[in-house]
């Protein structure tokens, strides 16, 4: 089967969904599928070195999306000038404000690019299609996400091939939207499933949640767990984490919980049954910057702040090193969190969790019974049940191997290309 796969890219900093796509990929090629990953937006970052024969051009790049937008002029720039926007230089310095665009911008943006050629990007969808058309006629065209489904009708037309899109967090994203923008992005997001043959749902939990949220039949909505490369994902023998350390390893904003985690550190050292360092890792922007600095403050204030190392964008080597060295692993994310990958990632390194119970966390650790779900909505909850992995070092570590275990016997990225795979046939055989 020839599919070719649409994602956007982060320019700089590694992210759940560009991860799991470029796993999914691979996985597909091993299974003897022709592949294509098209990047959108802006460069894409993942632990692997891409292949020049799997990643193809990048379109719809984030600075001429920007000027389109803002003004009328670029909407009729000839096309070199639209390649000199194009630049990975101008759009690594891009990355540089990102999260720094004002609500309403983004906001406006979000309803244009949903529109597809109708849209003031429209210039940049037609590239995007005329490209389309020039390769090979692929079987079936994948979204990375629903954000891009506004495509999802000149491509169908253009290319008269079915489209599949899958869903994985938009939810987070248009909600944060002020009005008028969330609700005409949703409006559109619910027009444009008219033209997605099937959504593919990260999880259970969140295709119930948009298969309501978009009004749509049941069969349109199928759920195919991620999964991960496990390759190089390993325990360290040699540890000896003393005292033991409590690790983050996500977006290091509010949504993510990062604050959270920090209010069960400060209450569960002040508790003085345990000893233990805190270790908070993962994604930054500038415009997290300030919130990070209020976490420091928080923590200098409760006489802390030396017990706590902060290191943001990690690399995959570092991001293995700081997986081994943790005893337990918590994200306590605030919002629905589609999936979480984080998960499996330290499970792979026998790293037992601490999950709120809400979202999908359930659903991972009832494959894997490799942690503990606390209630959100007790405030001491996460602090208690750090308190009793932290005191318990044979459940811990029990709880670590066998959630490691486990997760290699399902979260593979081999067992959600298989899935995946499926869904495409059933889609192929019926377009």
């Amino acid at each position: 089967m020839r599919i070719i796969h649409l994602t956007p890219g982060t320019g700089n900093f590694h992210c759940g969904s560009c991860l799991r796509d470029h796993a999914l990929i691979r996985a597909l090629q091993d299974r003897g599928h022709q592949l294509t990953l098209v990047p959108l937006y802006l460069p894409m970052v993942t632990d692997e070195e891409d292949n020049d024969d799997v990643v193809g051009p990048l379109f719809l790049g984030g600075l001429n999306m920007f000027l389109q937008q803002k003004s009328r002029f670029f909407r009729w720039t000839p096309g070199w000038i639209d390649k000199f926007f194009d630049r990975q230089s101008l759009l690594l310095k891009l990355v540089e404000k990102a999260g720094m665009t004002r609500a309403k911008d983004l906001g406006e943006m979000t309803v244009s690019s949903l529109k597809g050629t109708h849209g003031e990007q429209g210039k940049e969808v037609k590239k995007l299609i005329a490209w389309l058309k020039d390769q090979e006629k692929p079987d079936v065209i994948s979204f990375s996400n629903g954000l891009l489904c506004g495509v999802a009708k000149s491509v169908h037309e253009a290319l008269g091939v079915p489209v599949v899109c899958s869903l994985q967090g938009e939810d987070s994203f248009l909600d944060t939207l002020p009005e008028p923008y969330r609700r005409q992005s949703w409006d559109s997001f619910r027009e444009n499933s008219a033209f997605i043959a099937r959504y593919i749902a990260v999880s259970e939990y969140y295709g119930d949640l948009m298969r309501k949220r978009l009004e749509l039949s049941d069969k349109k909505v199928v759920a195919v767990h991620n999964g991960i490369d496990f390759t190089g994902l390993k325990p360290d023998p040699n540890k000896r984490a003393q005292p033991p350390v409590i690790g983050y390893l996500a977006r290091m904003c509010m949504g993510k919980g990062m604050h959270t985690l920090v209010d069960a550190f400060i209450d569960l050292r002040q508790r003085e049954t345990v000893s233990a360092r805190l270790h908070l890792a993962g994604a930054k922007t500038l415009a997290d910057d300030e919130f990070i600095r209020q976490q420091k403050r928080r923590l200098d204030e409760a006489g802390l702040l030396d017990d706590v190392e902060i290191t943001p964008n990690l690399d995959p080597d570092q991001k293995l090193a700081f997986l081994q060295s943790l005893s337990v692993f918590s994200v306590p994310a605030l919002y629905g969190e589609s999936f979480g990958l984080y998960i499996l990632e330290a499970l792979a390194c026998e790293v037992p969790v601490v999950q709120p119970n809400h979202a999908a966390f359930p659903e991972i650790l009832e494959k894997t019974g490799g942690g503990l779900l606390y209630d959100p909505e007790d405030p001491v909850s996460l602090a208690d049940s750090l308190e009793m992995m932290l005191s318990l070092e044979e459940r811990r570590r029990k709880l670590g191997f066998e959630g490691g275990r486990e997760a290699r016997k399902y979260f593979t990225a081999e067992r959600m290309a298989e899935d995946f795979e499926r869904v495409l046939e059933t889609v192929a055989k019926t377009a």
